[in-house]
């Protein structure tokens, strides 16, 4: 689901990820948490056919786009390493669906968490001009660690009744909404927002269309500011 060539073209002030849609399309979306950046590698159930993880180095290329912003070779992964950190990432699908929807989800998720997180996680370093810097190159289960405990903060943290589903009934993508107000909806606005916004204009005019034929001064008027919704669906 990530595009990964275009990772490095995110901007280091716009966390989150630059996705393609199964139509081509790109959009950006944030989920607001490093943990929930790694659902949209793929999952369990219907969201296997989003698979990108399928070997070590896959992992690896996905890093250098995401919160982490390592470069792929910041990491060494082993085949069962990877095979742990999917195995993490469906059980956070799990966790998190779950916590959308008012629930905590199953304790065998919850232990697959607790024994990622158990080993060391990903050492911070700071490099000599005073910015960070990569860490020494890590393994698989330090990376699967540092997602379990991202995890664990923000199912236990204060934003743990803020993890929600996109308002879109097509869409399943999970976010933390972590804005003041606490109001966000949607994965992105450029997205199941915009599409809603329009769907919600088209449904607005049609309600307010009454019976007869418009004047032709009228009908022209509502022509042309149909044209931009047409060309936004």
């Amino acid at each position: 689901m990530t595009d990964g060539d275009d990772a490095a073209a995110r901007s280091a002030d716009q966390p989150g990820l630059l996705l393609t849609t199964p139509a081509g399309s790109r959009f950006h979306f944030d989920p607001g948490a490093l943990c929930l950046e790694l659902l949209t590698t793929g999952g369990p159930g219907p969201y296997a056919r989003y698979e990108v993880l399928h070997r070590p180095a896959d992992l690896a290329a996905w890093l250098p786009g995401s919160r982490l912003g390592l470069p792929a070779d910041a990491a060494r992964i082993s085949p069962a390493e990877l095979t742990a950190v999917r195995a993490l990432r469906d059980a956070l699908w799990r966790l998190a669906a779950a916590r959308a929807q008012g629930r905590t989800g199953g304790p065998e998720d919850h232990a697959v968490l607790n024994r990622a997180a158990e080993h060391p996680p990903l050492v911070p370093r700071i490099a000599p001009d005073g910015t960070a810097a990569a860490p020494l190159p890590a393994d698989g289960a330090q990376l699967a660690s540092t997602f379990a405990r991202d995890a664990i903060a923000l199912l236990t943290g204060p934003h743990a009744d803020r993890v929600r589903e996109c308002g879109a009934d097509n869409c399943q993508l999970i976010f933390v909404d972590t804005s003041r107000p606490g109001r966000r909806r949607w994965c992105s606005m450029e997205r199941c927002g915009n599409r809603h916004k329009v769907r919600a204009l088209r449904a607005r005019r049609e309600s307010e269309e009454v019976p007869g034929s418009p004047s032709p001064a009228a009908h022209s008027g509502r022509a042309q500011a149909d044209r931009p919704s047409e060309s936004m669906a």
